[in-house]
C-alpha cells in the first residue's frame, strides 16, 4: 500500500517524507538512478510506509538546482547592505537564476541599520528602482509583512552567506533556533552555517534554509535567457529596432539609450553584460 507525501529533509540518502501529519524516513528506489532522477526537497511523493521506500516522484513544477528545492512557490533573496556589502552582481544573478525557473523572486535587504546617511540614501534609491521595475522588495524589519508572505507557500530563502538569512528566520520564528554564526570579518562573509536542506513548517506554508554561498552560475541558462529575464528590457522591446536585439553591441538600440539617459540603471546593465560575457 501507498501513500502520498512530500519530502521535507534530506540527510545522506535518508529522505523525510511528510504525510498526514506524521513523517517517515525513507530511501529512494534504484530505479530512479537508471532514469536519472533524483528525489529532492520539496518533492511530491509516493511511497511505501511499511518498507519506507520512495516510489513515485510526481512531475515538478520547477526546481532548482542549487539549493536542491522543487516545487517552490517564491524565492525570498536576503541581500546584506552592509558586512557583507551590497552587491547588486550578486542580487541580479540570482533574481534572473529564480526567475527563469518560473518562481517569483522576493528581495528583503538586512542590516540597514549599519549604513551612513548617504549609503542609507543609496539603498533606498535602490529599492525604489527594483520595485518600479516589478520586484517585491522588503526590509528584514516588516516581520508581519513578511509572516504573511509565507502563509500557505513554500519559501526558500537564499542570499550571499552572512547575509541574516538564519537570523531572519529565527526572528520570524523563535522556536526554529537555527544555528547562526558571526561575521568572518577577514572573509567579509559568514560562515557557512546551513549543512543540509530542509523545509521547516512556518505559518501554514513550508520554509527553506539553505546554505549560503558567495558565487552563483547561470547553468542551463543562454545569453538569451539571460536577456529575458530583464524586466528593464521586456518592458521595453517593443521600442527596439532590432527584432532579437541583445542589447550590446548593436547600434542606435532604444535598450541602450535609455541606459545612457539613466531611465534604466547603469549598474544593472552593467551586471547584464557581464553575465553574457560582453
Amino acid at each position: 500500500m501507498s501513500m502520498q507525501g512530500q519530502i521535507i529533509k534530506l540527510i545522506s540518502n535518508d529522505y523525510t517524507v511528510f504525510s498526514n501529519g506524521l513523517e517517515y524516513v525513507c530511501k529512494s528506489r534504484g530505479k530512479f538512478r537508471n532514469q536519472k532522477i533524483k528525489p529532492c526537497v520539496g518533492d511530491f511523493v509516493l511511497f511505501d510506509e511499511k518498507n519506507n521506500y520512495i516510489l513515485e516522484i510526481k512531475k515538478r513544477k520547477n526546481e532548482l538546482v542549487r539549493p536542491p528545492v522543487s516545487n517552490i512557490d517564491q524565492v525570498i533573496i536576503v541581500t546584506s547592505t552592509k558586512a557583507p556589502d551590497f552587491s547588486s552582481n550578486l542580487l541580479d544573478k540570482l533574481l534572473y537564476i529564480v526567475t527563469f525557473h518560473n518562481i517569483e523572486p522576493i528581495i528583503c535587504f538586512t542590516k540597514l541599520d549599519l549604513l551612513n546617511k548617504e549609503e542609507k540614501r543609496d539603498i533606498e534609491f535602490l529599492i525604489h528602482y527594483y520595485k518600479k521595475v516589478g520586484y517585491r522588495v522588503y526590509l528584514n524589519t516588516e516581520i508581519d509583512n513578511i509572516k504573511d508572505l509565507l502563509k500557505g507557500k513554500l519559501t526558500v530563502f537564499t542570499g550571499q552567506s552572512g547575509a541574516g538569512k538564519s537570523t531572519l528566520l529565527n526572528h520570524l520564528d523563535e522556536t526554529l533556533h537555527l544555528k547562526t554564526d558571526e561575521i568572518s570579518m577577514a572573509l567579509g562573509r559568514g560562515k557557512h552555517t546551513t549543512r543540509h536542506v530542509e523545509l521547516y513548517p512556518l505559518f501554514e506554508g513550508w520554509v527553506c534554509d539553505t546554505p549560503g554561498f558567495s558565487s552563483v552560475d547561470f547553468e542551463g541558462m543562454t545569453s538569451g535567457d539571460i536577456r529575458d529575464q530583464v524586466p528593464e528590457f521586456e518592458l521595453h522591446r517593443e521600442e527596439c529596432r532590432y527584432k532579437d536585439c541583445m542589447h550590446d553591441k548593436e547600434d542606435s538600440c532604444r535598450i541602450k539609450e535609455l541606459v545612457e539617459d539613466h531611465t534604466i540603471l547603469p549598474s544593472r546593465y552593467q551586471n547584464y553584460l557581464k553575465f553574457i560575457g560582453r
